[in-house]
């Protein structure tokens, strides 16, 4: 059996001694790529960690809902997650594009307003902008992310682009998401904060364990650190990387990677019993 983990601070440990308290109480929020996924140079080509799947079949059955909240889009997410027809995953919930769109296994069915018109303007303006600096566009739906770690330097090749992307983006409409060797230009006004504190109201959620990687959880962070002076307690897990320090900064929790978010979320299943 692994052990848990101690949490840095006593809002993490209150966090923590409330979801074993009172686990069908427990929202477990986690971000994709970087915390279930390995990072890899191809986003197409991300999978879930190989032990992913079965820590999260033994885990979900004894909290109240656990909820990948992620910046793919949900279908995206739930193939590379292989999240559909799992036993044990039946009430498992895919908030994609940040909480624009929501897939939930119980119907295998996205739903989705309309796309953000800003999205294809800037679609069409990328290829200009970016020719010959050697980044990779991906095509999000919802969204539209650069990525600079194919280039020759992946830093530079970021920092270059930070300020005309976010030029492009404001004058359609959109803002700029950085993240570890990636900018996405999406729709204002939605975020992991947002989703996350949206769907923990929908349920109920008697606490609530988040787990991220990239700046684009920080705002998961806020809504954890918001809802704890509201009354209901919360874990923040940070999936170390080396790239991102301001998400180990503030988490009550580290550990190494997707493995070691597998490994907690086993652990946290084999503590409940």
């Amino acid at each position: 059996m692994s052990s848990l983990p101690t949490p840095a601070t006593k809002a993490g440990q209150d966090g923590l001694d409330a979801l074993l308290a009172q686990p069908g109480k427990a929202l477990i929020g986690l971000d994709f790529d970087g915390t279930l996924a390995p990072i890899v140079a191809d986003p197409d080509l991300a999978r879930a960690h190989p032990r992913a799947l079965s820590a999260l079949s033994a885990l979900a059955p004894k909290v109240a809902a656990v909820a990948v909240i992620t910046g793919r889009p949900a279908e995206v997410a739930v193939r590379n997650g292989g999240f559909a027809d799992v036993p044990g995953l039946e009430h498992l919930v895919v908030l994609g594009h940040y909480g624009a769109e929501r897939w939930d296994a119980r119907s295998g069915k996205v739903t989705a307003p309309e796309p953000h018109p800003g999205v294809a303007a800037v679609r069409a303006e990328l290829p200009g902008l970016l020719d010959g600096s050697g980044t990779w566009v991906e095509e999000k739906g919802r969204a539209v992310a650069v990525h600079t770690r194919r280039a020759a330097d992946p830093q530079a090749a970021f920092e270059a682009l930070r300020e005309p992307l976010t030029d492009l983006a404001t004058r359609h409409g959109l803002i700029v998401e950085p993240g570890r060797m990636v900018l996405e230009l999406r729709p204002p006004g939605i975020d992991k904060g947002v989703a996350l504190t949206e769907f923990a109201r929908e349920i109920d959620a008697g606490s609530i364990l988040y787990a991220g990687d990239d700046l684009g959880d920080l705002p998961a962070y806020a809504a954890v650190d918001t809802l704890r002076t509201t009354g209901t307690p919360g874990l923040l897990v940070c999936s170390g990387s080396d790239e991102v320090t301001e998400l180990r900064e503030r988490a009550d929790v580290v550990v190494g990677g997707p493995e070691g978010v597998v490994e907690l979320l086993r652990a946290l299943a084999d503590r409940i019993g």
